[in-house]
């Protein structure tokens, strides 16, 4: 890009000079490392005004190698053609709150961003990134799980702090998007074959609990019977409306709680015990897969809405399916034409833990862009 030098001259007209550096003097003084985000700043006047004059923010400012891993790709190529996509990628740079590096700890945050347009992000607040310590350096993860890490920390600026991160961060898809690159394509598939894709991807604040793959084969002799409607209330079972439920919340808050889902009539049962969490009586096996509305955790058996009261064993290896005489299958039911544009880092469960270690995993360039690709995201 060649617009890199007319960023410090709109910061200059916006701000005023002040004790501690201005984000202007910042990003100027930073411009051999941030020179590709300045430049896109450039384009973006309004938001430039508004970060300029924000107090109490965290940005998370992308190195120049940061964006080389995309915009040489055909979907980094597009972003440069179309100033809302921009708009809203940066928005999802910025956090709302000022969180140095000392506030990170290695429990998982999940802190808010300036992404709140309501028909790209369907989280009350601002949808969110996902920020922790390992060892003694600060990892934010997005989209998909994908992991950014902070190079350099705490450049104080007037409105708060900027930290340089190794990766530009992943804004969520759909649900639905999230299930197929997660590996969960029977859950995919059972919801294009229900027609429930468009409802679920369009509720708000929303915790999902999607079954494997596994979980799916393991009760293959019965999916293949089920009617449309069973097979619409076994996913609506799954969802909980209303409530953002990230890992943090299931282990404190929401943990040893029942929690009404979309079907209606006797709710999901979070137990929380020993680093482990179940849902009725499936384990947690992945957690915190941010999506556009909220967020989806793996687990390992498909819920039974005729069988609410099914409970775990914690000390047991794997737990009994919730489906009378149900056994598993020799394929995996609900796949058909179901297929991954990606691996995602939230398809592993060898890197993508439960209530223990975190993820790892390069950007996915698919994921980067495509869920708001038609969005306009005004700030």
């Amino acid at each position: 890009m060649h617009l890199t030098t007319l960023l410090p001259l709109a910061l200059a007209s916006v701000t005023a000079a002040q004790n501690t550096m201005s984000l202007s003097a910042v990003l100027t003084a930073n411009n051999k490392t941030l020179s590709t985000l300045n430049g896109l700043l450039a384009t973006q006047p309004a938001l430039v005004t508004a970060l300029s004059s924000a107090q109490g923010i965290t940005i998370l400012a992308p190195s120049n190698d940061a964006f080389s891993k995309i915009l040489s790709t055909s979907a980094g190529m597009a972003l440069e053609k179309d100033p809302s996509m921009i708009t809203a990628l940066l928005q999802y740079h910025v956090l709302n709150g000022s969180v140095p590096a000392s506030a990170f700890t290695t429990s998982a945050q999940f802190i808010p961003t300036l992404l709140t347009n309501t028909s790209f992000s369907n989280v009350t607040g601002g949808q969110v990134v996902m920020g922790m310590l390992s060892g003694k350096t600060v990892e934010v993860f997005s989209g998909l799980k994908e992991k950014s890490t902070v190079t350099t920390a705490d450049i104080m600026f007037s409105g708060g702090v900027l930290h340089i991160i190794d990766t530009v961060l992943t804004i969520p898809l759909s649900a639905s998007s999230s299930a197929i690159d997660s590996q969960l394509t029977a859950l995919a598939g059972a919801l294009t074959k229900t027609s429930l894709v468009t409802t679920v991807d369009s509720l708000k604040d929303v915790t999902i609990f999607g079954p494997s793959n596994k979980a799916f084969q393991n009760i293959g002799s019965a999916a293949g019977s089920l009617t449309n409607d069973q097979l619409s209330g076994i996913l609506e079972y799954h969802v909980i409306a209303g409530t953002v439920g990230y890992s943090s919340l299931l282990t404190s808050g929401l943990a040893n709680e029942t929690l009404p889902t979309v079907l209606g009539g006797e709710g999901v049962a979070i137990l929380s015990v020993d680093k482990k969490v179940f849902v009725n009586s499936a384990q947690v096996v992945i957690t915190d897969i941010i999506v556009a509305n909220g967020v989806m955790h793996v687990i390992d058996n498909v819920l039974n809405p005729s069988n609410t009261t099914a409970s775990p064993v914690p000390t047991a290896t794997s737990q009994a399916v919730a489906f009378a005489g149900a056994s598993a299958a020799p394929e995996t039911p609900f796949t058909s034409g179901i297929s991954a544009t990606t691996t995602a880092p939230s398809a592993s469960t060898m890197t993508a833990a439960a209530f223990g270690g975190m993820p790892s995993g390069a950007v996915g360039m698919a994921a980067l862009f495509g869920a708001g690709a038609a969005i306009i995201v005004g700030y």
